[in-house]
């Protein structure tokens, strides 16, 4: 077993009947814990699968220092065992998550008994005969399938997020889309459905949809995070919707109809004469959707262009505007 040798110089150590008193006895247990997590955590670090792909005997190894130090760690299943042996009830779902110490936050262990022994061969090595702590770990790990004890293990597979860019219109109508994602060495493609309402950043999750599991492990997740693409004279705000509208000099004078295509429909729209470029007509309703299904407003920004192409009776015009304007 692991030992820890205390000199009794002052002669404070033992008490006037020479036995270790009770606050002695925590004070050496904790000096001797901090010991085995000192090697524990050397050890993990050196053998953990993340730092060793693909090598199984590595692995072997974690497991073995893995479920060691479950109980060597700790006070009340050390002392079990000490009392008890293989009946103090090591059995059947003690977890281990050695993510509580910087390594694999993914990585979780759980051992189980796999016969009568009621616990793995290599403690018997561990808690009797006078083997010690390191003589454990640098043992080969084959022997210890040998009574049949079974030690289940699991490696989660990693998330994969991936960004997707959508249009207005495809997150108002919650429309189907497909995405092709590399995992390990393969490329899957994977249906979703845009959520209607999504908003800018947000974020959905398939289950299952990442990394594979090892070992028993569960598939990691995919999250799809949204983006709007960038829509030439469109944005926008929450539910509110804002489109620039275009027109003539003309029209923007005497007033007119126009005709605008919202996201889910056309409507005709009264342009009032006078108007000016960036004043804003507020259409109620006919916005962006809310995840409430409740929807935002509409703002048609005005715009004052000039015709691409001008005749000369419409320049005719415009000189005799300018005259008029002038005196």
């Amino acid at each position: 077993m692991y030992n820890l040798l205390a000199l009794d110089l002052d002669g404070t150590l033992l008490n006037e009947n020479h036995e270790i008193s009770e606050t002695n006895k925590h004070m050496l247990y904790e000096a001797k814990k901090r010991g085995v997590k000192k090697e524990y955590r050397k050890l993990a670090k050196k053998y953990h699968p993340d730092a060793n792909p693909g090598n199984q005997k590595a692995e072997e190894k974690f497991k073995d220092i893995s479920e060691a130090y479950e109980v060597l760690g700790n006070k009340e299943k050390r002392h079990k065992y000490d009392t008890f042996g293989s009946q103090g009830g090591f059995q059947n779902g003690y977890d281990f998550d050695p993510s509580q110490f910087g390594y694999g936050g993914n990585t979780h262990y759980k051992y189980s008994t796999g016969g009568g022994d009621g616990f793995s061969d290599f403690f018997n090595t561990l808690f009797g005969g006078g083997a010690n702590f390191e003589n454990m770990f640098g043992s080969s790990s084959g022997r210890r399938r040998e009574h049949g004890s079974a030690y289940n293990r699991g490696i989660d597979g990693k998330d994969i997020e991936v960004k997707v860019n959508i249009t207005a219109q495809e997150g108002f109508l919650g429309e189907q889309k497909k995405i092709s994602i590399r995992v390990g060495e393969d490329t899957k493609t994977i249906n979703y459905k845009v959520p209607i309402g999504i908003q800018e950043g947000e974020k959905i999750r398939l289950r299952g949809q990442g990394h594979k599991g090892r070992s028993g492990g569960k598939d990691g997740d995919l999250y799809i995070m949204f983006h709007f693409k960038k829509q030439e004279g469109m944005m926008l705000e929450g539910a509110n919707l804002y489109l620039d509208i275009e027109v003539y000099p003309w029209e923007s004078a005497l007033g007119t109809q126009k005709s605008v295509q919202t996201l889910d429909d056309k409507i005709s729209i009264k342009i009032p004469a006078g108007i000016q470029t960036g004043k804003k007509i507020r259409v109620s309703k006919k916005g962006y959707i809310s995840k409430d299904s409740s929807r935002g407003d509409l703002y048609l920004n005005i715009k004052i262009v000039n015709p691409e192409s001008i005749s000369d009776e419409m320049m005719e015009l415009f000189k005799k505007m300018k005259d008029l304007e002038d005196a």
